[in-house]
């Protein structure tokens, strides 16, 4: 039994420097789901793609897994069986563990988040967007009224407040973007959030990306979509 100790002890040894060591794990759970299958999913090459998968029979918690580079965006996806379903959680992943935990009901909209400081900036950029959406809803009820009455001067206006808001929309992504130069987050708000904008602002956002940033998936990306558009002017 004793020569038996040392060979278990080395086949333990083996069998952990064999397991694979994942750069990101997904984690939590989805209150009240009792089957479906829960899907990681990113972007590669403009197309989204699965990098793992997970079925759902009656166990509370899921555990995913991917590669991963640099930092980026990730999508949780639940396809519930038997129910055509389009439930998306988008997060900003960093290597590690990050948490999530949300309800069959309201999927996307009740999801709790904790991971990367990149996500918890994103949370902070959505939360300010809310409130640009809110003043749209606004200004798409004035415009409303106003072509029901006919009233051309308020319709005017109310274009010229479209312009407006649309305008501090980008800079405040613009500014945002430039102060939060040491993070992923910034090229990638670039990208998603403001790639029809003036090519000046965009040369701000990745003039001020620090080296490692320049260097990061969403760098790299945004350094190739301004020349592109440089190019087709």
């Amino acid at each position: 039994m004793r020569n038996l100790i040392p060979i278990i002890i080395a086949l333990l040894i083996v069998s952990c420097a064999n397991e694979k060591q994942h750069d990101l794990t997904v984690k939590g759970t989805i209150k009240d789901l009792k089957k479906g299958t829960v899907y990681l999913q990113k972007v590669e090459d403009s197309t989204l793609i699965n990098v793992d998968s997970m079925t759902i029979t009656g166990q509370k918690e899921f555990i995913l897994h991917s590669d991963l580079e640099s930092p980026e965006v990730f999508y949780l996806h639940l396809n519930k069986t038997n129910e055509d379903s389009d439930r998306k959680i988008v997060f900003f992943a960093d290597k590690g563990t990050t948490e999530i935990h949300t309800t069959l009901k309201d999927f996307a909209f009740n999801a709790e988040i904790k991971g990367s400081s990149q996500q918890e900036k994103l949370e902070e950029y959505l939360k300010m967007m809310e409130r640009f959406n809110d003043k749209n809803l606004d200004l798409i009820k004035t415009e409303y009224d106003a072509k029901a009455v006919n009233d051309s001067t308020l319709i005017e206006e109310n274009q010229k407040a479209f312009e407006n808001l649309l305008k501090s929309k980008y800079l405040y992504t613009v500014n945002f973007a430039v102060t939060n130069n040491d993070s992923e987050l910034a090229p990638y708000l670039a990208l998603t959030e403001i790639y029809d904008a003036q090519i000046k602002w965009l040369d701000t956002i990745n003039n001020a990306l620090t080296p490692k940033i320049k260097n990061s998936k969403y760098g790299r990306e945004l350094e190739s979509f301004i020349n592109k558009r440089k190019n087709e002017q």
